[in-house]
């Protein structure tokens, strides 16, 4: 059983409010959600049997903890849940998981604001691995990362092989089951084609339009089908930033996967690997303390870059992952002015040691860094 990062946030949670679980499909929320206490019944809106139960609210009470899994797929899921804490409060603890944005599907029913706090679950990273298995080193951590992604099951199987195998299997869930059971969509082959195209764009600024003339559909297709990709977490986006929000929404967005594993090319997985250690990092903080995050990307028009801007509340870091090149990145260095103290940081795969700078810079190899990652 592996003791994940945001279990003592969930067990502090759950003695107040329902407690969501959202992430991408088999990160181990179910699993997760079971190691919570030894008492508790598991009513997943998947198995026919089990709506019968939640139409007929003829749960074990005498539970601790009533786990619901997919509950997004009931229509006016809501409102109904509402109508459970208004009546009954959270005696039994309520926690509800899903493999979609439990924000987004469903939306029809009345707000539960103010009866939920949210966690995400996204799949191990160099952090949780090495705190699980501190005996490990990061570089090999890392190395098992880029092979077999973060996913529980194939990264704990250590093996390159079986994670092919999984991969085939564990897209065509997502898009022949969740994908139908949430959404109008058919076009899975097309969907399928969608997915391969961004495995080969991963860390670039993607076109719509350009996708869309490949695909031979209308633009708002294609930005319709992201967005429920993102919905279904098998990618996320990283927008340009500005000060003027309004303006990243305009400007091109980078992809990246769920599943490290998945990109092209080393410099691709790298960045990728990092993506996600961010995203994760700053979504737990935000989840557990309340805090403004943000993860975005640096651009001008004259082609300087740096490969990520993490904000948190007044706090930002610059940050540039390398696959060998330990010379300071002079991209940083250009950006830092339009920032007030900002952290620049610089990570790099193939490093020895640290060096640091009078401007404040650093360069860290990159394992070492995402084992100890805090922001």
């Amino acid at each position: 059983m592996i003791n994940r990062h945001i279990r003592q946030r969930v067990l502090e949670d759950l003695e107040k409010k329902i407690v969501f679980i959202s992430g991408p499909r088999q990160s181990g929320k179910t699993t997760f959600s079971k190691s919570l206490c030894n008492s508790f019944d598991y009513i997943n809106y998947d198995l026919s049997e089990h709506r019968q139960t939640i139409l007929q609210k003829s749960w074990d009470r005498t539970k601790e903890l009533v786990i619901f899994d997919e509950l997004h797929k009931m229509k006016e899921w809501k409102r109904w849940l509402k109508g459970i804490y208004d009546t009954e409060g959270t005696t039994p603890r309520l926690l509800v998981t899903g493999s979609a944005k439990l924000d987004v599907f469903r939306k029809a029913g009345d707000s539960m604001a103010g009866r939920f706090f949210s966690h995400r679950l996204y799949p191990l990273d160099c952090k949780e691995i090495h705190t699980l298995y501190p005996h490990e080193t990061p570089e090999n951590i890392l190395d098992l990362l880029l092979k077999t992604s973060g996913f529980p099951e194939p990264y704990l199987s250590g093996k390159e092989s079986y994670y092919k195998r999984w991969r085939k299997t564990y897209l065509d869930t997502i898009l022949k089951q969740d994908l139908i059971d949430l959404t109008d969509i058919r076009h899975i082959s097309d969907i399928e084609t969608l997915v391969e195209l961004l495995k080969h764009r991963v860390g670039t600024p993607i076109s719509i339009s350009a996708l869309a003339q490949e695909l031979q559909y209308h633009h708002q297709t294609i930005k319709n089908w992201l967005t429920v990709l993102e919905n279904l977490y098998v990618i996320f986006k990283v927008t340009p930033y500005h000060r003027n929000i309004n303006r990243s929404l305009l400007k091109s967005a980078k992809y990246y996967f769920y599943d490290t594993a998945y990109p092209e090319g080393e410099g691709a997985k790298l960045e990728n690997v990092v993506a996600l250690a961010l995203l994760k990092e700053l979504h737990f903080i935000e989840d557990s303390t309340g805090a403004d995050v943000g993860l975005f990307y640096l651009r001008t028009k004259d082609g300087q870059e740096v490969d990520f801007l993490a904000k948190k509340d007044h706090d930002d870091y610059l940050i540039e992952v390398k696959t060998s090149d330990s010379n300071f990145s002079t991209p940083l260095e250009f950006f830092k002015k339009y920032f007030k103290e900002p952290k620049l940081i610089q990570v790099v795969k193939n490093c020895k040691k640290t060096k640091t700078y009078p401007n404040g810079a650093i360069i860290k190899p990159l394992a070492p860094w995402l084992a100890t990652l805090e922001l």
